[in-house]
């Protein structure tokens, strides 16, 4: 690989409390593709946290933004793009800690966009044991519900549109900017629904790469994504992924298709209870109290215009 390749490139990634993750996956990266520019934005967790990727950006020569909050998954990525903009990079590779790709996959995804500069693409995502974790989405818009786009034959005739897990990404800086990056209001999970769905409705299209591909090592951070059933979650995943449901029902849809959403809230509450397996509700309640509240905020919300938070506002080297 020579430099004028990733010339163009910035890899943006959104650090919380998982420093070690950054040394495990961003930095062969970085050390494998010279002339590639590296954002790392820490969502603050403790003044010792960013002690260390400061030291680690540092070594690396990555650029970095302390932020004195957490800014969620959208915001955060927000500014590190806007790092980059201000850099002259032109093209973000969005990626989770917790995702890692190769040199050449990413020169394949830098290869798809610089030919259709209004594509988000990802690579096909796997698991460390080779198992399918992501290669394409689907929302289905009678009821609000997600399953992966191969099982679109179980399910015929329903009204679907596409959708890119945000744990690695590719966009131009002509697309980002005409569909305005993350909307800050969903903090963790469901922002990469949205941002798929203003591509579409932008002219752009959203594309799973079949011959790229990533790895990640799921549950290493609380990342946007798929997770798969029967394993515990967070008190966050289950209160974000009910609450941003609803969040992204008042934001994009009609009147009739938010009724129906609403309607059937309750029911896909449980379903997401459900993928940490029943056994955990047998030593813990808090998975029924994070639906709960994420059904009482979620059918509360109203959408409200959102600043966008700049590079300046906070500290950057």
């Amino acid at each position: 690989m020579t430099d004028s390749i990733f010339a163009s490139l910035a890899v943006v990634v959104v650090n919380f409390g998982s420093v070690a993750l950054l040394e495990e996956n961003l930095q062969p990266l970085s050390r494998s593709a010279p002339g590639l520019s590296v954002v790392v934005v820490d969502n603050f967790t403790d003044a010792a946290e960013q002690v260390r990727v400061s030291a680690l950006a540092d070594r690396e020569g990555w650029q970095r933004v302390l932020s004195p909050t957490n800014l969620g998954f959208g915001g955060g990525m927000n500014l590190g793009v806007a790092l980059a903009q201000q850099s002259g990079r032109t093209h973000f590779l969005l990626l989770n800690p917790d995702a890692a790709i190769a040199v050449d996959q990413v020169a394949r995804l830098l290869e798809v966009v610089s030919l259709h500069p209004l594509t988000l693409v990802s690579p096909r995502i796997v698991r460390p044991d080779g198992t399918v974790w992501f290669d394409g989405s689907d929302l289905y818009l009678d009821d609000g519900r997600v399953r992966a786009t191969r099982r679109r034959a179980d399910h015929p005739g329903v009204r679907t549109t596409p959708w890119l897990s945000g744990a690695c990404l590719l966009v131009s800086d002509e697309l980002w900017c005409r569909v305005g990056g993350f909307s800050d209001d969903y903090f963790l999970y469901w922002e990469d629904v949205e941002l798929s769905h203003r591509v579409l409705r932008a002219g752009g299209d959203v594309m799973v790469c079949a011959d790229a591909q990533a790895t990640h090592a799921q549950g290493g951070t609380q990342g946007a994504g798929q997770h798969s059933a029967g394993q515990a979650k967070s008190y966050s995943y289950y209160y974000y992924n009910v609450r941003n449901r609803l969040v992204y029902a008042a934001r994009n849809l009609d009147g009739l298709d938010r009724r129906r959403w609403r309607h059937r809230s309750v029911q896909v509450a449980w379903e997401v209870i459900s993928r940490g397996g029943r056994r955990q509700l047998l030593t813990s309640v808090q998975p029924l109290i994070a639906a709960a509240r994420g059904l009482r905020d979620g059918l509360a919300y109203r959408p409200v215009p959102a600043a966008r938070p700049t590079a300046a506002s906070t500290r950057t080297t």
